[in-house]
């Protein structure tokens, strides 16, 4: 089949999508419009936009991906079997209504959730058929469900030392405070850790937190997460969707840390591989880190890779 994936692949995830695809014989075109940097021609523009994100619930941003995706389309000339949109809540609807211009069908996914994310709603109707990661949205919205999906699968690593205990790599948002009384309690007990977070703005001293202005290459943080023996996953307010954390983890069969309840509801949940602990008041016994990790079935872990991921949403 021939197949465009159009994406914000800003964390360098979704070409594993494309990549996936080709592997398994389709016509892939990767359109990632995170490459389409927009810059206001003038301080008047950035004024009027402020305008049309508060009254119109527009963005000239969001206008621009929608106008440069429509070109790479127009110049690909072939009808597309299908048409994937990742983030589509970034491009206008009237851009995302015209790809059914290109393809026989229009799919979007969302790993987003509308609580956090309400602009998702303006786009749904857009698409032929809509996928998200959050179940509640999915019963809201009469979406069908796709978690997100394992991109770095490899053997289990009889490797005995890391240099890091656990780790955790997130944005600056209101799980900091979580983050921080996670750090103390692991300081606590002398368990070494490694937490990042991406802030281009924040100047905080901490000596539990490494503070980054740039966005790490995911090279750089698999190989972090590779040095580590737990990883740590804080789930936002309002949002039971399944980070990228939990299919890093299960994807190389490292053991996790959570503050996302719901995992307990998924096949693959397994107490002495995943952690679920109580984001205000977080316990984190020790001996969690002792006991080596489980492997999952195969018929489970299957489900959750790229291919099983691309049988479900796209094929």
């Amino acid at each position: 089949m021939r197949i465009t994936l159009i994406s914000l692949d800003n964390w360098g995830l979704n070409k594993h999508i494309a990549t996936s695809l080709e592997e398994q014989g389709h016509t892939v075109h990767h359109i990632d419009f995170n490459a389409f940097k927009y810059k206001y021609p003038s301080v008047l523009h950035k004024a009027y936009n402020v305008i049309l994100k508060t009254i119109f619930k527009t963005n000239l941003k969001h206008l621009h991906y929608g106008k440069e995706i429509l070109k790479k389309l127009e110049e690909n000339k072939q009808k597309q079997d299908i048409i994937l949109t990742i983030k589509g809540d970034f491009i206008n609807p009237k851009s995302i209504l015209e790809f059914k211009k290109y393809t026989d069908k229009s799919i979007g996914f969302f790993n987003d959730n509308i609580y956090r994310c309400p602009k998702i709603k303006r786009v749904l109707h857009c698409f032929d058929e809509v996928f998200s990661f959050e179940k509640e949205d999915c019963d809201n919205y009469n979406l069908k469900f796709a978690p997100n999906w394992i991109y770095n699968s490899e053997k289990p690593s009889d490797k005995k030392h890391f240099d890091f205990g656990a780790f955790n790599i997130s944005s600056i948002d209101k799980r900091l405070p979580i983050l921080k009384r996670i750090a103390n309690n692991l300081a606590s007990q002398n368990i070494n850790f490694k937490f990042i977070v991406y802030d281009k703005k924040h100047k905080e001293n901490d000596k539990n937190i490494t503070y980054i202005e740039n966005h790490m290459p995911l090279n750089e943080v698999n190989d972090y997460i590779s040095r580590s023996k737990v990883l740590f996953d804080i789930n936002r307010l309002g949002q039971i969707g399944l980070t990228f954390r939990v299919f890093e983890s299960l994807g190389i069969s490292k053991k996790l840390i959570t503050t996302n309840a719901d995992i307990k509801n998924y096949d693959f949940y397994n107490p002495n591989n995943i952690l679920i602990i109580d984001e205000n008041n977080p316990v984190i016994p020790a001996a969690f880190f002792e006991n080596e990790y489980e492997k999952i079935p195969e018929s489970i872990y299957n489900k959750y890779t790229l291919e099983g991921w691309c049988k479900n949403v796209i094929l």
